[in-house]
């Protein structure tokens, strides 16, 4: 006797609902419905995946669906999500949690009155590549780290309600804390208009952490030739990066550094430091689609009730982080995180947990 389909609900067939669709509906005893008032896009989802059911309103599905997947536009992740857990059904939000920390605060309070596990979707803490670098840095293979620079930059996919920080920045900020197992204390911003709608398309953010000590420098665009998804991490043995759009080399490690210690003033023609260089090391990193493990982890976690690895909580931190971001836009200085909690990393070397 084969198991009872888990039904999940999918909201929102745009770009990342239609990827979350084909994946939930690839999964066994998944039974995916697609819920959408634009009837166009509904007759994309029936044409490209005819065995999943349709909808035009959540109102209509609550009682037919044990999950639900909140992929509209940001501003609607928060009145979407809040129904669905207020209904009892377990929830996965793309990425932002919420637009606000208000918002994202009534998310977690509604999952745990209503005993349902909320989720939030930093794919790329379900990377094997990113599993690896954290693997590294935590071996002490890199020495201690300097600071990490990431670079998140496209041309196009300009957005109406939320600017590029909001958009691109939960993943690079969700990666470094991830890394560095803390959350930033203060966000500084550079950030700018170029086209397209009131809001920035180019920035650059600076992310101060307290413990680790090294800063992480963010530059996100929607103004950039090439698309570029890259993370460096410059230690004081080594250095590694991690290129998400390389097939075969996504980390590299650079045995390369400087030594500022003993310089032979003739030798180093006066310069303050010695170079060092040597191998440049690529590991073996198995590849299996991130959405893929973050969307079964997803329905085990509605199978078994367990806790999420990114949970409601985890969301709220980084909606934190990007409310700062907008402090520090506005007054052109450095903001302090609000309410910047102490994380440290579970033993399975892939989790934040708090402490």
């Amino acid at each position: 006797m084969g198991r009872t389909p888990t039904r999940v609900g999918v909201v929102g067939y745009g770009y990342w609902g239609s990827k979350h669709v084909r994946v939930l509906n690839s999964l066994p005893d998944v039974e995916v419905t697609v819920i959408d008032n634009d009837e166009q896009r509904l007759r994309e989802a029936m044409a490209s995946f005819p065995s999943c059911r349709i909808a035009t309103d959540l109102s209509d599905e609550l009682e037919a669906q044990d999950a639900v997947v909140v992929a509209t536009p940001p501003g609607a992740h928060a009145p979407v999500a809040l129904q669905a857990l207020k209904a009892g059904l377990h929830t996965l939000v793309e990425k932002p949690l919420a637009n606000s920390i208000e918002e994202a605060e009534a998310l977690v309070a509604a999952a745990r009155e209503s005993n349902v596990r909320l989720m939030v979707g930093h794919t790329f803490e379900y990377n094997a590549a990113v599993w690896k670098l954290k693997e590294i840095i935590s071996s002490g293979e890199l020495g201690r780290v300097l600071y990490i620079d990431t670079a998140r930059l496209s041309l196009g996919r300009y957005q109406n309600d939320c600017n590029v920080i909001w958009d691109l920045a939960p993943h690079d900020i969700s990666i470094v804390s991830y890394l560095l197992d803390e959350v930033p204390q203060t966000a500084s911003v550079w950030a700018q208009h170029n086209f397209g709608t009131e809001h920035a398309d180019v920035a650059y953010l600076k992310l101060e952490f307290e413990r680790s000590g090294a800063p992480a420098f963010v530059h996100l665009s929607w103004l950039h030739p090439e698309k570029t998804r890259r993370v460096t991490v410059v230690g004081e043995k080594k250095m590694a990066v991690y290129n998400d759009m390389s097939d075969n080399e996504r980390i590299r490690i650079y045995d390369v550094g400087v030594d500022p210690k003993e310089v032979d003033d003739a030798a180093s023609h006066g310069f303050p430091v010695s170079y060092r260089t040597g191998d440049i090391v690529s590991p073996f990193v198995p590849f299996q689609e991130p959405l893929l493990v973050q969307d079964s982890h997803f329905v085990e976690c509605v199978r078994t009730g367990k806790e999420p690895q990114t949970t409601g909580e985890r969301g709220l931190d980084i909606v934190k982080v990007l409310a700062a971001t907008d402090v520090a836009a506005a007054t052109g200085g450095p903001a302090l995180v609000s309410g910047k909690p102490d994380l440290t990393a579970s033993g399975n070397g892939h989790r934040m947990v708090r402490s």
